[in-house]
């Protein structure tokens, strides 16, 4: 693990601190780490010094800065002093169901059963960002979209609070639905609902998003990868990210090949409908876009879902971003956030190692970030690296 030595308390301007947010799901040892490096990052950034966990914080001052593992309730951020972006490192919802993947869908019908907070001109909005699907929150509806979502084929079902793509189902059938439904009780679906949408084969999933701290505002777009765990499943093994100083249009502004350009404008379309959610704000905000051939053969392109959070490619924001801090006149850094599992990796020469070692729960572990490339005058350099 690198260590930082960090400013010290006495010299410090204020205190960022990283801690767990209310509710969530436990971390392992090895992503407690990456947040922890994230928030160094940002110590660094800010010249304020690093604490893990909240202690009696409370009623910001101007002098806390806040790296929660997940995203945050307005009620929680509030007793935090939590007021806006320039607060923390993530996101603030007004809802539980509104950090989740629910709300990527529209219900099936006007008269499905929703929370009384759900907003119907959410769903209509992102429609044409999103893949075909629906959210649902009772059984009855759950069959009704089914019916109506597997006449185009094959599809996924998916519970909102499940994370790292568990507990995922492929149905073929109203049947297959019915049989799974048993798995979940009333009260869950009342208040999480469930997700059915167009499964893909082939399927690329694209990270894009915008991240902003202090003054240095930058958007990236990326691949994510896949690896082998400890158990030999196919999990998330990190992202390669391009990532440019500058907002939404600075992306924009790349020319990049059609499929990513899509992406692009999908992540956006959805990212301003947040609109309808008032209490909603965020200064890191990351959309996950698959593409790939659904059981019908048509090619598809549509955010899976949101994360304002921390992610598993923030190390490599934040590399990228420090930087930038650095050297003003770097206009593009190509940084990878890295997984990898068992005793067996190599490491590259200027790798940033945040854990390496034995994770109580996952077994060997590796996790690294690594810039490639940092451009000041990008517009030769950056088509070579896009193509």
């Amino acid at each position: 693990m690198t260590e930082h030595k960090g400013i010290q308390p006495s010299e410090a301007k204020g205190t960022v601190i990283a801690f767990s947010a209310p509710g969530c799901e436990p971390l392992y040892a090895h992503e407690w780490e990456a947040v922890a490096a994230v928030a160094r990052t940002i110590a660094t950034l800010k010249g304020f010094a690093f604490r893990r966990g909240l202690g009696n914080s409370s009623g910001n001052g101007g002098g806390l800065y806040f790296v929660p593992d997940d995203s945050l309730l307005a009620t929680d951020a509030a007793r935090l002093g939590i007021n806006g972006p320039q607060d923390l490192f993530g996101g603030v919802v007004p809802w539980r169901f509104a950090m989740t993947k629910a709300i990527t869908h529209e219900l099936v019908d006007g008269l499905a059963k929703r929370p009384k907070e759900w907003s119907t001109g959410f769903g209509r909005t992102v429609s044409a960002a999103v893949l075909p699907g629906y959210t649902v929150f009772s059984r009855h509806d759950a069959l009704r979209a089914a019916e109506r979502l597997l006449r185009l084929g094959v599809a996924r079902l998916k519970p909102p609070l499940s994370s790292r793509g568990q507990d995922q189902h492929i149905v073929r059938t109203v049947a297959d639905v019915e049989r799974l439904l048993e798995r979940y009780r009333s009260s869950d679906l009342d208040e999480c609902g469930l997700v059915l949408e167009a499964d893909l084969r082939d399927i690329v999933t694209l990270s894009v998003g915008r991240t902003e701290i202090d003054e240095i505002m930058v958007a990236y777009y990326g691949t994510q990868k896949t690896t082998i765990d400890n158990a030999g499943q196919s999990v998330y093994g990190g992202s390669d990210l391009i990532v440019v100083r500058g907002g939404w249009e600075a992306l924009e502004e790349l020319q990049l090949p059609r499929a990513l350009a899509l992406a692009t404008v999908q992540a956006r379309a959805y990212d301003a409908a947040m609109a309808d959610y008032p209490g909603f704000f965020a200064s890191r905000r990351n959309y996950d876009i698959g593409q790939g051939v659904d059981s019908s053969g048509v090619w598809r392109s549509g955010v899976l879902e949101a994360s304002w959070r921390i992610g598993g490619s923030s190390t490599a924001e934040l590399a990228a971003i420090n930087v930038m801090k650095q050297d003003p006149d770097i206009q593009l850094v190509r940084a990878s956030a890295v997984k990898e599992f068992g005793n067996t990796s190599r490491l590259p020469v200027n790798a940033d190692v945040h854990f390496r070692g034995e994770d109580p729960d996952e077994g060997p572990i590796t996790r690294y970030t690594v810039i490639s490339h940092a451009i000041r005058e990008p517009a030769e350099e950056i088509g070579r690296l896009i193509s």
